[in-house]
């Protein structure tokens, strides 16, 4: 399928209209489930540690499952893959809820579960990095991810405030049922998607363990060898380490630190603050592309997020905090949108799902499950407040990264149209 025979707008798609919905309604659920799942488990347990683990858990599957999901992802019909994780999701994340009604839910089985749904939720993830750019076109994906980006960012900012609020009536496990649902409805538009999302693949040899490794291996030498993509890889991993540390203790943070506790309008608007941050950046992305490269957004954007990171975590009450959230937020998500754009912009189509799920590996599955459990044994150990801000500190190992990098070169290099390090 090529760019001529789909619409000039992205908004006049029904394909991509499609995709879209899929998305918002999966981000629906899954941010009521990131809300939810850590409360349930505080809950239950009272410990910190496992509350900690419940936000590694977010992403430690992509240490063992993501490099297969790009590789088998990027063989596999992508709409296909899609629909299936997401029906398997909605089975399992539906059975924390009929646990509790049995009164048979343990915080074991919460954690589990929370392993198993990110598990496969890799495979859709490999899927979905390689349909959008065939979708839609190289030309339109930073616009289609900053459309992805805006819709997710304005259920941020909505739905963890409405299910701080629910949390004061219903028990957590109860709200899991949304997030189930919502993965039923994506897959159901997923399916309806008419346009290919896979090329034609001439001449594969056929699937076996020497062949898989060696798609995986192919997908990881791009990675390694690309400068930009490379370390922005490198760059989104430091940032993830301190995002996970952060993130890991923001409930136990809501409570004891900003005695918000852990529903309510107030819990609910800490939480949804970041939403807005993520807004601004994903409709600045766009704009910001038009007057500088992807490699220069990322060497602004990473002090910014360092030092926003320190002060969220010293401001006395949550009014600040939120504020403070918010801006953070804004820097934080530029960083993670523009490199996933780029990514997928100058990644050759049959290596989009390995490259990706790579870069996700060591970003989020590496950084954030490290930094989530770094962040939880420090708070147990140190106290709240003293692990957020040396959290936060992290993320001036990745300016200094950044500025001591091929991005330096690869900014200053930059032709509008043209990449110097994939032509």
């Amino acid at each position: 399928m090529t760019t001529e025979a789909m619409p000039v707008r992205l908004r006049d798609d029904p394909d991509f209209r499609r995709y879209w919905l899929a998305r918002a309604l999966s981000i629906t659920g899954s941010m009521v489930t990131a809300v939810a799942l850590p409360v349930l488990v505080y809950r239950l347990s009272g410990s910190t540690i496992l509350t900690a683990l419940t936000t590694a858990l977010e992403a430690a599957p992509y240490l063992l499952t993501g490099l297969f999901a790009g590789a088998l992802s990027d063989r596999w019909n992508r709409r296909r893959v899609m629909v299936s994780a997401d029906l398997v999701n909605a089975v399992l994340i539906g059975s924390i809820p009929v646990a509790h009604l049995l009164g048979v839910l343990t915080v074991g089985q919460v954690l589990v579960v929370g392993f198993a749904v990110q598990s496969v939720y890799t495979f859709f993830d490999g899927a979905n990095f390689g349909a959008l750019p065939v979708l839609v076109g190289r030309a339109r994906v930073a616009q289609a991810n900053s459309a992805v980006w805006t819709a997710s960012s304005l259920i941020e900012l909505f739905v963890p405030a409405l299910a701080g609020l629910a949390l004061a009536v219903l028990n957590p496990a109860s709200l899991l049922a949304l997030d189930a649902l919502s993965f039923v409805a994506s897959a159901i538009a997923v399916r309806g998607i008419v346009r290919a999302m896979s090329e034609r693949r001439e001449g594969q040899l056929p699937l076996r363990p020497r062949v898989l490794f060696a798609d995986i291996a192919e997908g990881v030498r791009f990675l390694v060898r690309h400068p930009g993509v490379r370390t922005m890889t490198i760059v989104g991993s430091l940032q993830s380490f301190a995002g996970g540390g952060f993130v890991a203790l923001m409930v136990v943070w809501c409570d004891r630190i900003l005695h918000v506790g852990t529903s309510g309008v107030r819990f609910g608007l800490v939480w949804g603050a970041w939403g807005i941050g993520g807004l601004i950046a994903a409709v600045g992305l766009p704009r910001l592309l038009k007057w500088m490269p992807p490699a220069a957004i990322t060497l602004y954007a990473l002090p910014m997020s360092a030092v926003l990171g320190i002060v969220t975590a010293l401001v006395p009450g949550w009014g600040l905090a939120a504020l403070a959230l918010l801006v953070w937020g804004s820097a934080y998500v530029l960083v993670i949108v523009n490199s996933i754009s780029y990514r997928q912009q100058v990644t050759p189509e049959q290596l989009l799902g390995r490259v990706n799920t790579a870069g996700r590996m060591l970003s989020w599955g590496v950084g954030w499950t490290l930094g989530s459990v770094v962040g939880g044994l420090l708070g147990n150990q140190y106290g709240i407040r003293t692990a957020m801000v040396v959290m936060g500190a992290f993320g001036f190992v990745a300016v200094a990264v950044a500025w001591t990098s091929p991005l330096r070169r690869i900014a200053a290099a930059h032709n509008p149209g043209h990449d110097p390090e994939h032509a």
